[in-house]
């Protein structure tokens, strides 16, 4: 990157130096000319300054090409990069065989490992079934491999080993848009845009009515609240705007309108990536009631980042580095002592995570001693 940049200013320099000489030059040029010819009474006083006013006016077309020139070279590159762009090829590749059942989906990671380079394995042999209708909560520190466990579902990644199945299916055998409709995603961070409620929530769909989207609201328990937005918002109802990013939204309405999206697609799978984390006091009941509704008669994986969260999960799963150290029934582990659940609900997870990583540094200490 020093080089090719080094390589540009120098480039621009030269370009620079030689359109201010080249003007110069002609100053120099129309100078000795004009003073030749009035001294020789030739011309007159005034004709030599109209030579070198007429030169002086070259100095902003020099200035313009040179502009262009600088313009073009970064077309030139921009063009290359997209070029390049459209060469790469994708390592998932979509070849549809077959198509999922409807209803609510089963998945099943068997012996499934990935890494995101040569020193990152994210997933270290991961064995885990999730039965159709059935909600599991995911623990684990940050890069304990839950967000890789959502990756890989969508199949932004394919394994290097061990195969993913849902709804009996191997994903790799499912059409990507198949498996990305049937599979709804729920996250902290919602994109909101520049549009009415309406299209933000079908997402430009056509496909889509009015009427579609006014039942789903209801059905989370969330018309009443697109209709209190009515006088605060142009338009009102499904009509009104929205700004960019969701300004004049709190988050916890952003997510919102993020549980309508996934209510739309009718999934068999919900996955929740800590999407009720950003809860505020106008909103934290309606959210949990989305929630409720949005899992109903699906299957469900809470990946959380704070106990509550997972409370309704039927079975609880804890990541660390990649691997699966604890899964079992939320009950049954709630009641057992020498579960790492157990000592999650009695100090609670960040406390408790931050203490795995303090005993797991002084025990690298220790062994390097």
């Amino acid at each position: 990157m020093l080089r090719s940049y080094r390589t540009a200013r120098i480039a621009s320099n030269v370009t620079y130096i030689a359109s201010s000489g080249l003007h110069a030059l002609g100053y120099a040029i129309g100078l000795g000319i004009g003073a030749w010819l009035y001294g020789a009474g030739r011309i007159s006083i005034g004709t030599a300054y109209l030579i070198v006013s007429y030169i002086a006016l070259l100095a902003d077309p020099l200035e313009n090409l040179r502009r262009q020139v600088q313009d073009l070279q970064h077309a030139s590159a921009s063009i290359a990069r997209v070029g390049e762009l459209f060469a790469q090829k994708p390592d998932v590749r979509d070849a549809p065989r077959a198509a999922l059942p409807s209803g609510p989906l089963s998945v099943a990671f068997e012996d499934a490992t990935f890494r995101y380079d040569e020193a990152n394995l994210a997933f270290d042999g991961v064995s885990l079934r999730v039965e159709p209708g059935e909600i599991v909560g995911v623990l684990g520190r940050t890069g304990s491999g839950k967000s890789t466990l959502t990756r890989l579902l969508f199949r932004l990644y394919d394994l290097q080993g061990g195969v993913i199945r849902v709804g009996g299916l191997d994903i790799r055998d499912v059409g990507l848009a198949d498996l990305r409709d049937r599979i709804a995603l729920v996250t902290q961070d919602v994109q909101i845009f520049e549009a009415t409620i309406r299209d933000n929530l079908a997402l430009f769909s056509p496909r889509i009515g009015d009427a579609q989207i006014e039942n789903a609201l209801r059905a989370l328990g969330l018309w009443e609240w697109v209709e209190a937005r009515q006088g605060g918002l142009e338009g009102g109802g499904l009509q009104s705007r929205l700004a960019l990013g969701g300004l004049g939204l709190s988050a916890g309405e952003g997510q919102l309108l993020a549980f309508a999206r996934a209510f739309l697609k009718n999934p068999g799978l919900v996955v929740l990536d800590e999407a009720s984390s950003r809860l505020d006091p106008g909103t934290e009941q309606l959210l949990d009631q989305a929630v409720g509704r949005l899992l109903r008669g699906r299957t469900g994986i809470i990946i959380a980042h704070r106990l509550r969260t997972v409370q309704r999960a039927d079975s609880i799963v804890i990541f660390e580095n990649g691997r699966i150290v604890e899964y079992g029934r939320r009950e049954v582990l709630a009641r057992d002592p020498q579960s790492r659940f157990y000592r999650l609900l009695q100090v609670g997870l960040d406390e408790a995570l931050a203490a795995d990583t303090a005993q797991e540094e002084v025990e690298d200490e220790h062994v390097a001693v």
